[in-house]
């Protein structure tokens, strides 16, 4: 699925700006009308080393009253976390009423970094799909928006992302040694994320990927994607 869709879409910066003053008063607008009808709100970022997430979340976060969402970086669970059912942390995290959760990163790393760096056995990775699906469809039930994205770059984009911060003696930190690993293992990433996605989608929460190359487009679609749901 991922291969085949076509990451070469953009947009102009004539248009963008054109449109960004538009899509920036109805998320705001959007945000509000959550509040005033008391829907909890979970977004959730995902997708590819260098693929955009951060500055995307930045981007979203700027439009946004501060007072009415939190934003979550998903790391490593804690010692203490790890005596606890898995999913635990992120039920921590759960908004309330008329706010907005924002995950940079989250529950997926179960059946994605996890799996790929082979960091706990098969068979629990494999049991975290029904768990992630049994999770999300009780907040949905529960009345709760989840708005799931992923951010998608060819191989070749990666590595031209990675160069360039490297060569950025401010942003130099930001690409390790292992990220450089993980792009030399970009083909069993793939195969994890499309194994993910076709477990885990559901009608009433779907993965929305977004073509990452062009930041301009990415970030219109998130906006719609958020404004639309």
């Amino acid at each position: 699925m991922l291969e085949k869709i076509d990451l070469s879409k953009k947009i102009d910066k004539k248009t963008y700006k054109q449109l960004f003053p538009s899509f920036s008063n109805r998320l705001y607008e959007t945000q509000k009308a959550t509040w005033d009808a008391n829907i909890p709100v979970m977004i959730v970022f995902e997708g590819w080393d260098a693929a955009g997430k951060g500055t995307s979340i930045q981007r979203l976060s700027s439009m946004l009253d501060p007072r009415g969402f939190k934003l979550y970086p998903i790391r490593a669970a804690r010692t203490f976390e790890k005596k606890r059912p898995w999913l635990w942390r992120f039920w921590l995290k759960t908004p309330a009423c008329g706010e907005w959760a924002i995950f940079d990163r989250s529950w997926y790393g179960r059946v994605m970094v996890e799996r790929v760096e082979k960091l706990i056995p098969e068979s629990e990775w494999r049991r975290a799909y029904r768990d992630i699906v049994d999770f999300e469809r009780t907040l949905a039930d529960g009345g709760t928006t989840l708005i799931k994205f992923f951010l998608h770059i060819s191989k070749k984009e990666q590595k031209r992302r990675f160069e360039k911060i490297s060569k950025d003696p401010l942003n130099a930190w930001r690409i390790t040694p292992e990220d450089w690993e993980h792009h030399r293992h970009y083909e069993d990433w793939l195969v994890a994320y499309e194994e993910a996605f076709e477990r885990t989608d559901s009608e009433c929460v779907p993965s929305t990927i977004v073509e990452a190359t062009h930041r301009r487009y990415t970030w219109l679609k998130i906006f719609q994607t958020i404004i639309n749901t």
